[in-house]
């Protein structure tokens, strides 16, 4: 019994999915009898449940189907929780390859030592699983940068989807990050190692697109002077990500949702069927269901694509991301040795009120054209592009230089870089706190990691000299490095 109360810490609640009722009265009266607590629930109630209790032990039997939709449902949100599959003794457990790492075979009747073996599998492998996702989060938090309520959504629908099979269909208006989000979900999943294929579906002329897509066979055409791959074979084994899909001829999009449908396709000039094994991602600015009504898109192309649906708003949506995306935005292009550039909080200030109709990408390049303008020098209001100025009235800005950087001093290289410190992401200099506040731990904690790694960059890796431009003790720092997960070579 000491056993019994020791393995159950972690699991009090087991949700069996009836899929033979025989076998779900004994396994049952076997739980209630170790005293867990049991809801024996139908297949279309597990999503609903699990929800309720997301530490909860899941329990299949045999008859659940799950190559079912509404199985691919639940493991394309839940995949990170794992499973236990009972089958009966004698039969095989009929486990898809693809849910393999997330569902534990229990044959039954069992004894309790097996049972207990494969509870504690199943808590060592929610652990790892838990450390995964935990480090994940992190790197999520550096890449899709912004702490708005919005980016907050998006990083967790990438964590609910990534370790599924699932398609995505990424929503968004152009120059928003829909294919920083694609390459984020592709990067996290089992397939992260393999090839992540772009391509954009509307810069590619409605008669060259089935070639890129499909590849072509010698001679199948003028000028096919030898055979080619395409690529749907280039990413076999990884990510295919189709951008601007909504600009797809509609010729295409039927030969697109044969092969979502079979996983084969044939190329051009040939006749041999060829098997893929590649996760489609796909990305739109346009309103589909708008195309579909207008009958420039095949409706069951979208319903195939739009399996888990994730939207990006635009910047005006999320101005409170400005100052972190600015800060990101200088430290690439410090980084690429373009110049540095720094801005004072009214410009700031100025900035979040535009509507920004190229997104991201616009302001991009606004950094980018104010690092060469203004390269090693802080740009306040009067030193933004014209259009910027009608911001700058409703702006406080005081005397002239009273919101520039602290101490900031423009007559050198080595000084205008060493206030950009004050520039790294989520870093004190963007001085505007959202009206939805921040998560100040997390917010602190990447600041921290940022400047860690920047002076590792600067002193070549070397941790001492690190350590001494950071004030601090070396082993102080080397275990803050391996809190942060950073290396020398990094």
């Amino acid at each position: 019994m000491k056993l019994k109360r020791v393995d159950q810490m972690a699991l009090q609640k087991i949700l069996l999915v009836d899929g033979n009722k025989s076998s779900c009265s004994e396994i049952e009266a076997v739980m209630c009898f170790l005293d867990y607590k049991v809801a024996t629930l139908a297949v279309d109630q597990l999503q609903k449940e699990s929800t309720k209790a997301p530490s909860a032990l899941v329990l299949l039997t045999e008859g659940v189907d799950l190559s079912s939709d509404t199985m691919q449902r639940y493991f394309s949100r839940a995949a990170q929780h794992p499973c236990i599959y009972i089958y009966n003794k004698g039969q095989s457990a009929k486990i898809p390859k693809t849910l393999s790492n997330h569902i534990i075979p229990l044959e039954w009747p069992t004894n309790y030592q097996a049972f207990m073996g494969v509870l504690r599998q199943r808590q060592l492998t929610q652990s790892e699983l838990d450390e995964k996702v935990s480090k994940r989060s992190k790197e999520l938090f550096r890449s899709l940068v912004g702490h708005s309520q919005e980016i907050n959504r998006v990083r967790e629908l990438i964590q609910q989807v990534c370790d599924s099979e699932a398609t995505v269909l990424i929503l968004g208006e152009s120059g928003t990050g829909k294919e920083v989000i694609a390459r984020n979900i592709h990067d996290h999943s089992a397939r992260g190692k393999r090839a992540f294929v772009p391509i954009n579906c509307g810069a590619i002329p409605g008669e060259l697109l089935e070639s890129e897509l499909f590849g072509h066979e010698k001679g199948a055409f003028t000028g096919a002077l030898t055979a080619r791959q395409g690529r749907f074979e280039l990413a076999e084994g990884g990510t295919l990500f189709l951008d601007e899909i909504g600009d797809m001829p509609m010729q295409m999009q039927v030969k697109l949702l044969r092969v979502l449908q079979e996983r084969t396709f044939e190329r051009v000039g040939g006749n041999k069927l060829i098997h893929c094994n590649v996760r489609v991602l796909a990305a739109t600015h346009r309103d589909l269901h708008a195309e579909i009504e207008k009958g420039n898109f095949r409706e069951d192309l979208f319903y195939r694509l739009d399996v888990f649906p994730i939207t990006i708003a635009p910047l005006r949506d999320r101005v409170e991301d400005i100052p972190m995306l600015i800060s990101e935005l200088v430290q690439r292009v410090e980084q690429q040795q373009q110049g540095a550039v720094r801005f004072t909080s009214a410009a700031l200030r100025a900035l979040s009120q535009h509507n920004w109709p190229g997104n991201v990408r616009e302001l991009s390049n606004l950094v980018e054209r104010l690092s060469i303008t203004h390269a090693f020098s802080v740009v306040d209001t009067k030193d933004l592009p014209e259009k910027f100025q009608r911001y700058v009235g409703s702006v406080e800005t005081g005397s002239e230089g009273a919101d520039k950087i602290e101490g900031a001093e423009t007559n050198g290289v080595d000084t205008a870089t060493d206030q950009l410190t004050a520039h790294r992401p989520n870093a004190p200099l963007a001085g505007i706190l959202p009206e939805s506040g921040l998560d100040l731990k997390e917010h602190l904690y990447q600041l921290e990691g940022t400047l860690i790694q920047q002076a590792l960059d600067e002193t070549q890796g070397v941790v001492a000299h690190a350590a001494k431009k950071l004030n601090m003790r070396r082993t102080t720092l080397v275990e803050k490095m391996r809190k942060h997960e950073l290396n020398r070579q990094e």
